[in-house]
Protein backbone atom coordinates (compact mmCIF):
# COMPACT_ATOMS: atom_id res chain seq x y z
CA UNK A 1 0.00 0.00 0.00
CA UNK A 2 1.37 3.75 -0.44
CA UNK A 3 1.64 6.39 2.35
CA UNK A 4 -1.25 8.18 1.80
CA UNK A 5 -3.34 4.28 2.45
CA UNK A 6 -0.97 3.66 5.33
CA UNK A 7 -1.51 6.89 6.79
CA UNK A 8 -5.10 7.01 6.41
CA UNK A 9 -5.36 2.92 7.83
CA UNK A 10 -3.19 3.64 10.69
CA UNK A 11 -3.80 7.07 11.96
CA UNK A 12 -0.33 8.38 11.35
CA UNK A 13 0.34 11.24 9.35
CA UNK A 14 2.60 10.85 6.23
CA UNK A 15 5.68 12.75 7.89
CA UNK A 16 5.62 10.41 11.10
CA UNK A 17 5.76 7.13 8.40
CA UNK A 18 8.77 8.60 6.83
CA UNK A 19 10.35 9.73 9.68
CA UNK A 20 10.07 6.32 11.18
CA UNK A 21 11.31 4.95 7.64
CA UNK A 22 14.24 7.17 7.87
CA UNK A 23 14.97 5.90 11.21
CA UNK A 24 14.88 2.04 10.30
CA UNK A 25 11.30 1.52 12.63
CA UNK A 26 9.39 0.23 9.06
CA UNK A 27 10.83 -0.45 5.68
CA UNK A 28 8.69 0.56 2.44
CA UNK A 29 9.87 -0.83 -1.16
CA UNK A 30 10.39 1.93 -3.53
CA UNK A 31 8.07 0.93 -7.51
CA UNK A 32 9.64 2.66 -10.32
CA UNK A 33 8.17 5.64 -10.29
CA UNK A 34 9.42 6.21 -6.81
CA UNK A 35 6.52 6.05 -4.33
CA UNK A 36 6.61 4.06 -1.20
CA UNK A 37 5.28 1.02 -1.11
CA UNK A 38 4.21 -0.67 2.68
CA UNK A 39 3.52 -4.37 3.53
CA UNK A 40 0.12 -5.35 5.28
CA UNK A 41 2.47 -6.55 8.16
CA UNK A 42 3.99 -2.42 9.01
CA UNK A 43 -0.17 -2.15 10.09
CA UNK A 44 -0.04 -4.23 13.13
CA UNK A 45 3.52 -3.18 14.14
CA UNK A 46 2.59 0.50 14.04
CA UNK A 47 0.18 -0.41 16.69
CA UNK A 48 2.95 -2.78 18.76
CA UNK A 49 4.79 0.94 18.50
CA UNK A 50 2.52 2.99 19.02
CA UNK A 51 1.41 1.10 22.47
CA UNK A 52 5.40 0.98 23.35
CA UNK A 53 5.47 4.72 23.13
CA UNK A 54 2.15 4.64 24.90
CA UNK A 55 3.91 2.60 28.12
CA UNK A 56 7.13 4.98 27.89
CA UNK A 57 9.29 3.54 25.57
CA UNK A 58 11.19 6.25 23.44
CA UNK A 59 11.35 5.33 19.62
CA UNK A 60 14.92 3.91 19.95
CA UNK A 61 14.24 1.63 22.55
CA UNK A 62 11.13 0.19 20.13
CA UNK A 63 13.68 -0.21 17.65
CA UNK A 64 16.36 -1.98 19.56
CA UNK A 65 14.02 -3.94 21.31
CA UNK A 66 11.46 -5.31 18.54
CA UNK A 67 14.44 -6.55 16.87
CA UNK A 68 15.76 -8.08 19.52
CA UNK A 69 12.18 -9.49 20.32
CA UNK A 70 11.76 -10.90 16.50
CA UNK A 71 14.88 -13.29 17.77
CA UNK A 72 13.67 -14.60 21.00
CA UNK A 73 11.52 -18.13 21.00
CA UNK A 74 9.46 -16.78 24.08
CA UNK A 75 8.69 -13.31 23.26
CA UNK A 76 6.19 -13.08 26.76
CA UNK A 77 9.10 -13.73 28.54
CA UNK A 78 11.09 -10.91 26.92
CA UNK A 79 8.57 -8.46 27.09
CA UNK A 80 8.01 -9.62 30.85
CA UNK A 81 11.56 -8.52 31.38
CA UNK A 82 11.52 -5.32 29.58
CA UNK A 83 8.52 -4.30 31.74
CA UNK A 84 9.77 -4.97 34.83
CA UNK A 85 12.52 -2.94 34.08
CA UNK A 86 10.46 -0.17 33.33
CA UNK A 87 8.43 -0.53 36.34
CA UNK A 88 11.92 -0.50 38.14
CA UNK A 89 12.52 2.58 36.27
CA UNK A 90 9.12 4.45 37.29
CA UNK A 91 9.45 3.12 40.92
CA UNK A 92 12.80 5.50 41.17
CA UNK A 93 11.49 8.45 39.36
CA UNK A 94 8.72 8.30 41.59
CA UNK A 95 10.89 8.09 44.14
CA UNK A 96 12.43 11.03 43.23
CA UNK A 97 9.48 13.04 42.39
CA UNK A 98 8.08 12.21 46.16
CA UNK A 99 11.63 14.17 47.55
CA UNK A 100 11.20 16.85 45.42
CA UNK A 101 7.50 17.16 46.55
CA UNK A 102 8.43 17.05 50.00
CA UNK A 103 11.29 19.46 49.57
CA UNK A 104 8.53 22.05 47.60
CA UNK A 105 6.37 21.57 50.51
CA UNK A 106 8.74 22.18 53.14
CA UNK A 107 9.93 25.24 51.56
CA UNK A 108 6.14 26.58 50.69
CA UNK A 109 4.98 29.45 52.67
CA UNK A 110 8.45 30.13 54.30
CA UNK A 111 9.97 33.72 54.59
CA UNK A 112 12.18 33.16 51.85
CA UNK A 113 11.60 29.52 49.37
CA UNK A 114 14.20 30.05 47.49
CA UNK A 115 16.95 30.28 50.56
CA UNK A 116 20.42 28.39 49.24
CA UNK A 117 20.20 25.03 51.52
CA UNK A 118 22.36 25.36 54.53
CA UNK A 119 25.03 22.72 54.48
CA UNK A 120 26.85 21.57 57.26
CA UNK A 121 30.46 22.21 57.07
CA UNK A 122 32.23 18.77 56.27
CA UNK A 123 35.41 18.71 59.49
Amino acid sequence: MRIGELSERSGLSRDALRFYERIGLVESHRSPNGYRDFGEQVLPWLDYVRTAQRLGFSLAEIARHGEELRLVPDQAAALSALFAERIAAVDAKMGELAALRAELAERAGTGCPLEPDRVSPRP
